[in-house]
């Protein structure tokens, strides 16, 4: 067989070669990997309908296909969040060095930003990931939401200020997120109540995902000694030799991932502000888990 046929069809070459950045920009909008993947299948099966010679841009075009299932896709997730038990966080990934390698993306996929992204309307966080995440031009982002430029510039000027007024002050590196979850670490492993108490904010808040499958904190816990005390003590029940931490980096910033008789249990990201732990974010939700198993290519 020659080598032209073992090649793939242009449909096919084009939606493969921007994959990685359309997942990418799928998660971003609704914080599920697995909705994420879902859209990708939708807006494949639209892009093998589509008349390649009448496409300018492959990749605007593909990623307008994306936001727009998308976006239809975050009205039914928001549908299922209402009946979600307990606190809802975004499912973790474990990512690959280069993601932490791009600063802008590794900011915009850390679990505090995509917590920040949730408090948008639909197409505000729309507009958001792909005029500040992806630099899409206006009248770009206007055919993939379905409004004017002068509109999409509008939309983009107050989710900018919703954004910036609530994401942690000023990005934070991987060296300064790896410093404080190693003493976190350390205080953990030792049960060194005063060492947690030093690491977290006074404000720090605790926030547990376990979906109604796995026990996990009913409502946010706020403040640095009952955050210290609940650790602590729950650990205290499950036994010295019978769990571990071991550092993971998770959606593109070093995380903690906890371990239960071997097995995966809990990812733990963390939000930092001045060098302190200001938030903590423990998914147990076990569907929430599956794309800890392997590294999840992003691009932008």
């Amino acid at each position: 067989m020659s080598g032209t046929e073992d090649r793939p069809d242009a449909a096919t070459e084009a939606f493969l070669t921007h994959r990685s950045l359309l997942f990418t920009v799928a998660y971003e909008m609704l914080g599920s990997a697995a909705d994420a993947e879902d859209v990708l299948q939708e807006t494949w099966l639209r892009w093998v309908g589509v008349d390649l010679d009448t496409i300018e841009n492959q990749r605007a075009y593909l990623v307008r296909i994306t936001t727009r299932q998308a976006l239809t896709r975050l009205r039914t997730l928001s549908r299922r969040k209402e009946s979600y038990v307990g606190p809802w966080l975004p499912e973790p990934l474990l990512t690959a060095p280069d993601v932490a390698e791009d600063v802008e993306l590794a900011d915009s996929v850390s679990m505090a930003m995509m917590l920040v992204l949730e408090t948008l309307t639909p197409t505000e966080r729309a507009v958001f990931v792909l005029r500040e995440v992806f630099d899409m031009a206006y009248e770009e982002i206007a055919e993939a939401v379905g409004k004017n430029p002068a509109a999409v510039r509008q939309i983009a000027h107050r989710a900018r200020a919703h954004v910036t007024a609530r994401r942690p002050r000023g990005v934070v590196s991987a060296a300064e997120t790896r410093d404080a979850l190693d003493a976190f670490q350390r205080a953990t492993t030792t049960g060194d109540l005063q060492g947690l108490l030093d690491i977290l904010a006074p404000d720090v808040v605790f926030l547990g995902d376990g979906g109604g499958v796995k026990q996990a904190v009913p409502r946010p816990v706020v403040g640095a000694e009952k955050v210290a005390r609940l650790l602590a003590g729950g650990l205290s029940k499950v036994g010295d030799d019978a769990w571990s931490l071991r550092p993971a980096q998770v959606n593109g910033y070093p995380a903690l991932i906890f371990q239960l008789h071997g097995e995966l249990d809990t990812v733990l990201a963390v939000r930092i502000d001045d060098g302190l732990i200001t938030g903590l974010y423990a998914v147990r939700n076990p569907e929430k888990l599956s794309h800890m198993d392997q590294e999840t290519a992003l691009r932008r």
